[in-house]
């Protein structure tokens, strides 16, 4: 844990916007899918792109490094320094970043990197061996058309896999459901989820009937993570946003509002009564220019507003952002509560992986201690930024 010289007094102290981190709520986050992933019997690997920070991560496993998956080599170098030995860079590699992961293969990190194509695969497996190493990769299959990935029944599935085992390569599939952030019902996300492990089991069967070995079949998504219900012939399940949740999962059900960890606290700098505005000195800087909840049946415009206390302030929205403003609202015609110029209030985001990314990192309270005073800050967490 690392403390910064701003991590003491309470939440009216640091200077504003600042990130807060609830780690009573993390760690029940933390606990709740671990036991989902120990019931369906795989390895539980974490992304750990959302919180981006070795503190945050030393929560998953008692502090002893565990599987995880990063989403940029800044990451992977990171928590390599760390500890961490067994990582999957889930983004397709390209052969700029090949020297990077090379590197951290020699100093003994387990790397598995990603791709989905014929060319990828070849100059993948020309550096292994220009380099004497084996890379371990992963082929991305595309389970509903989101981005990346070789279709199942693709012919170059095989010769891809086939490149990948001639140079000791290959170790398996991964498929990530994207498409279930689009899911609204429980019965849609359980289908997500097994649409994205029928997929996968079937392209590792396809490889494995090639003659080609297949160690790893992994799946994963935060709906379909916490969907599941049978993850037979998978041998891991992915997710990253889970350890802090948003507006986005709650608007789906995935978890409820109380759940939520990750918040900017922000303060009132001004009023426009003639057009029912709060202003606050929290613009999209603060909270990011995400929209996710505004697909869905309520939109949560840039965030709820709760107080310092982290309780809900009924029908007030966030509005409107620009770059360091925020705009509070009422919501259908309700009235504006009494926010004085220095008040401060907290904002829950709309999607914690875009909002983390604003800050440098976390103001950590811990909301099992009383609730009827200002949360102290109990600790500061860095976050590993860059590419």
């Amino acid at each position: 844990m690392n403390t910064a010289p701003s991590a003491v007094g309470t939440l009216t102290e640091p200077d504003t916007p600042f990130a807060v981190v609830d780690v009573c709520k993390v760690r029940r986050n933390i606990d709740r899918l671990a036991a989902k992933a120990d019931r369906l019997g795989v390895t539980l690997r974490p992304h750990v792109k959302t919180a981006k920070s070795l503190d945050t991560a030393s929560l998953l496993h008692d502090g002893t490094p565990c599987p995880i998956a990063v989403s940029t080599l800044a990451e992977a170098e990171a928590f390599a320094e760390g500890g961490y030995t067994d990582i999957t860079y889930a983004v397709g590699i390209d052969p700029h970043k090949l020297p990077r992961v090379i590197a951290l293969a020699r100093r003994g990190t387990t790397l598995r990197i990603l791709l989905d194509s014929r060319e990828q695969a070849a100059f993948v497996t020309d550096a292994a061996r220009a380099a004497g190493i084996v890379i371990p990769t992963q082929i991305e299959v595309d389970c509903d058309g989101h981005r990346g990935g070789v279709k199942r029944d693709d012919p170059a599935l095989t010769e891809i896999g086939r490149t990948l085992h001639d140079a000791g390569c290959l170790d398996g599939v991964l498929v990530h459901a994207g498409e279930s952030y689009f899911a609204h019902t429980p019965v849609e996300q359980r289908l997500a989820a097994k649409n994205e492990r029928d997929i996968a089991v079937a392209a590792a069967d396809t490889l494995r009937a090639a003659g080609l070995p297949v160690h790893t079949v992994s799946v994963g998504s935060t709906p379909t993570a916490h969907a599941a219900d049978n993850l037979t012939g998978v041998t891991e399940l992915r997710a990253g946003n889970y350890l802090f949740f948003d507006l986005v999962m709650s608007g789906l059900g995935v978890c409820q509002m109380d759940d939520l960890a990750l918040s900017v606290v922000v303060t009132v700098i001004g009023h426009r009564p003639e057009y029912g505005w709060i202003l606050t000195d929290g613009g999209w800087m603060a909270m990011s220019r995400d929209r996710g909840t505004a697909a869905q049946p309520q939109d949560q415009g840039y965030g709820l507003v709760t107080d310092l206390q982290g309780n809900l302030i009924p029908d007030l929205v966030m509005s409107q952002a620009s770059q360091e403003h925020g705009t509070l609202t009422a919501r259908d015609g309700a009235d504006l509560p009494d926010l004085p110029i220095g008040t401060r209030v907290r904002i829950l985001p709309n999607h914690a992986c875009a909002t983390a990314a604003q800050h440098h990192g976390y103001h950590i309270i811990d909301s099992t201690r009383p609730m009827n005073v200002t949360p102290a800050v109990q600790a500061f967490w860095n976050r590993v930024t860059g590419w």
